[in-house]
């Protein structure tokens, strides 16, 4: 197989621990780890041994090799936009880590840099491919359970953090951090739209910075079903990760189980509008009281998630470069995101302390 040659640059929990665990895996028969970027020394030697590749301090030292097809920018979240750029302008394709970029007109700029190189730029929304989403949307989409009006999505825990992730100089918080993933799950489940009207309330909580660990989201657009988005560090109890409320009935899922149940209108009781008051027999007072034939159905997941969901996605880069096969994840659609975020963030604002 005619590998891809690749550079991770940051060696950290998503450079090292996700990029590089799949990447140094036996499912990894498509790519070559031929070089690693760290500024930290114990960090560079452990990569070395790990991969058996070169390893740098600073990621210009790149620049003067010609074999290297691809580089993931896993660095830190408020240098993602100047890093990718410049590695595009130096003639690598390119995948950046989320959050991809501040703001929405910076990631216009990252885009067009993109454009203007002819090198490819993608950013890492692996849990698009993850199981338990993909098998949801193949659920929505056989129409069992109608129209869907409203759709909820819990991407929370409680915990109390430290790290520079706290931070909002460091282009950290809830929202950037982990919000990326429920929120792109959102946006294509509303096809993208290129205007969405935002409700939202971000706060902190019990985190150690000043960037928020509690956020709100309602997202809203014409045609498009309500999404209600919780990314909350103060959760303690976590009934489900996806609730949604359909016509013919409602669906609910873990990332390792989905359960839902539906009626058949064909099959129904007929119904029509009665404008008198109902009655029973007996002439008291009645209320609306049917029995209908209810469908339960259950899928269980047994894919591995996040690790099969980043393996889908690696091979969805692999088909782009080496057979032109068109990308599912775009930078256009994570700009959609940019948008939603930017309006987050200017309804919620909160003061730079760190």
């Amino acid at each position: 197989m005619d590998k891809i040659r690749l550079a991770i640059i940051g060696q950290g929990r998503s450079g090292r621990d996700i990029h590089g665990a799949f990447l140094r895996s036996e499912n990894n028969t498509k790519f070559q780890v031929v070089a690693v970027v760290d500024a930290i020394a114990e960090r560079r030697e452990r990569a070395k041994a790990e991969y058996g590749c070169d390893v740098y301090a600073d990621y210009h030292e790149l620049f003067g090799r010609d074999d290297i097809e691809l580089v993931v920018n896993s660095t830190f979240s408020q240098l993602h936009a100047e890093i990718t750029m410049d590695l595009l302008e130096h003639g690598f394709n390119v995948i950046c880590e989320k959050p991809f970029t501040k703001t929405y007109e910076e990631g216009c700029r990252v885009v067009e840099t993109a454009k203007k190189s002819g090198k490819m730029l993608n950013v890492f929304q692996q849990s698009r491919f993850a199981p338990h989403y993909q098998e949801i949307k193949k659920i929505l989409a056989s129409g069992k359970l109608g129209e869907i009006l409203e759709v909820n999505i819990v991407f929370s825990e409680f915990a109390r953090r430290w790290d520079w992730q706290c931070a909002k100089s460091m282009n950290g918080g809830n929202i950037r951090n982990k919000g990326p993933h429920p929120l792109d799950q959102a946006l294509g489940l509303m096809n993208f739209p290129e205007d969405v009207t935002v409700f939202s309330k971000l706060a902190k909580v019990n985190t150690f910075g000043d960037a928020e660990d509690y956020a709100k989201v309602i997202l809203t657009a014409p045609g498009c079903p309500l999404l209600d988005v919780e990314i909350a560090s103060n959760n303690a109890y976590i009934p489900y990760n996806y609730l949604i409320l359909c016509q013919y009935g409602s669906l609910k899922a873990s990332f390792k189980q989905i359960d839902y149940k539906y009626y058949n209108p064909n099959t129904a009781p007929e119904q029509k509008l009665i404008l008198e008051p109902l009655c029973k027999e007996d002439g008291t007072p009645a209320y609306c009281r049917e029995q209908l034939e209810w469908t339960e159905e259950c899928v269980q997941v047994d894919a591995a998630f996040p690790n099969d969901a980043v393996s889908r996605y690696y091979s969805m880069i692999y088909d782009y470069l080496r057979n032109g096969v068109p990308m599912t994840v775009v930078p256009e659609q994570v700009l959609c995101q940019l948008k939603v975020i930017d309006k987050i963030h200017a309804q919620n604002p909160m003061p730079m302390i760190y």
